[in-house]
């Protein structure tokens, strides 16, 4: 992945938008720390594609709170002989 300064992105924005299309993703930097990623489309919607809920924003999602969201019952669970637990 290339670096660029903001300064020279901002200025030779089409060849800043060209080498990404050709080679992917282009790091930006702003006073020499890490600042943003110019990514191509295609890998973008790959990204928001395969990109998954974590658990407390599944939680607080309108998916979450839906009555087709089933949790199994408990303590169907089969156990190992001489685990201990009876």
């Amino acid at each position: 992945m290339q670096t660029w300064p903001i300064q020279d992105a901002k200025a030779r924005f089409s060849e800043f938008l060209d080498t990404c299309m050709r080679d992917g993703p282009q790091m930006v930097t702003k006073r020499g720390l890490d600042t943003a990623v110019l990514v191509p489309l295609p890998l973008w919607q790959r990204m928001q594609v395969t990109t998954r809920l974590s658990f407390k924003e599944l939680l607080l999602s309108e998916e979450g709170r839906s009555d087709d969201f089933c949790v199994p019952a408990r303590g169907n669970a089969k156990r190992r002989p001489g685990s201990g637990i009876s």
